[in-house]
């Protein structure tokens, strides 16, 4: 009996011991956060929700904004020096993909990319670094079929509408949004000869309002405008630029893609402007799950998915409470 007693104390230590070594390990993991632009929403919520992770599993989480390629690879090494096992990145260039897989592995640790995905020296995506992305061309042709069922509810003439592509063709995320949209509005209709490009020279609201200035004064015999672009930013930039050269809100239809807190300003302003919709794409997975995956991968070794593509849903003034609650946004 003795014997039987001191054998299930031995089990009881021992499976003690197992859990608590467990939660020790959880504790001492460290995963890093990287962003692009840590002053936009979109990666102000990301981090939220990585915190959110970070908090449920118990590791720590070390978030950085690194807006240009020389930051970023402080930022890795700065990691590196922090004991960071592995880390999510949103980079300012996806062509610095070689160089931070390299540096990665000279600091021991694991990479995941999130939003952008890394190509090589020949442009082709680095496949060996799993990434969360969005599907960026059906999110485009989202856009693009919201603003024709949108032209077509207004009753307008094609031959009278411009289309403002506010491009930033340095992302290949942008590219194939504004593609995307392309793709739709021709296939409703629209004249290719109408659709006119707003290169901005960074991807924020006063790019675009430039940008598409520029498009506007150019072509004062357009009587109705559309505009789309890389994200709520760039499509509000452009409706600014109607609004600045007196074009009536009534004759504008912007649709964004984000969900952005700038997006739900504008939705809850009193009066309409030409800014009606947002393809909402959720930080929750792009912030949580990158993180949660990480952790299991640092912590159990089990790796991610090599891709791995989300989805949104639009919204509108009407709608935008209900989508954010479906989407997880609080």
């Amino acid at each position: 009996m003795n014997f039987l007693k001191k054998a299930l104390t031995v089990s009881a230590i021992a499976a003690a011991s197992i859990v608590s070594m467990n939660a020790a390990y959880a504790e001492e993991v460290k995963i890093g956060f990287i962003v692009k632009q840590p002053e936009e929403p979109w990666f102000q919520e990301e981090w939220k929700f990585a915190d959110k992770a970070a908090a449920e599993m118990g590791f720590t989480l070390v978030k950085i904004g690194a807006v240009d390629g020389e930051k970023l690879m402080s930022a890795i090494d700065n990691l590196g020096v922090q004991g960071v096992q592995g880390f999510i990145v949103c980079t300012p260039d996806v062509k610095l993909g070689p160089g931070m897989v390299a540096k990665a592995a000279a600091n021991g640790m694991k990479m995941m990319t999130v939003d952008d995905r890394l190509v090589d020296a020949s442009g082709e995506a680095i496949e060996s670094v799993p990434h969360m992305g969005i599907s960026a061309a059906k999110i485009g042709e989202a856009v693009g079929q919201a603003i024709s069922d949108e032209v077509k509810a207004r009753g307008w003439d094609l031959a009278e509408v411009g289309a403002i592509r506010v491009s930033y063709d340095q992302l290949p995320t942008a590219v194939d949004r504004v593609e995307g949209a392309i793709t739709a509005l021709k296939a409703n209709g629209f004249p290719e000869a109408n659709i006119f490009d707003a290169p901005q020279v960074k991807t924020d609201t006063e790019a675009a309002l430039n940008a598409a200035t520029t498009v506007l004064n150019s072509h004062p015999e357009i009587k109705h405008w559309v505009a789309f672009g890389l994200n709520d930013e760039a499509v509000l930039g452009a409706v600014r630029a109607t609004e600045s050269v007196g074009i009536a809100a009534d004759n504008v239809i912007g649709v964004g893609i984000g969900g952005s807190d700038s997006a739900i300003s504008e939705f809850q302003k009193p009066d309409p402007t030409g800014f009606i919709g947002s393809v909402i794409i959720s930080p929750k997975r792009h912030g949580y799950e990158t993180a949660m995956n990480m952790f299991e991968w640092v912590a159990n070794g089990k790796e991610p998915e090599s891709l791995i593509l989300t989805s949104g849903s639009l919204a509108t003034r009407e709608t935008y409470v209900d989508v954010r609650k479906d989407l997880g946004i609080e």
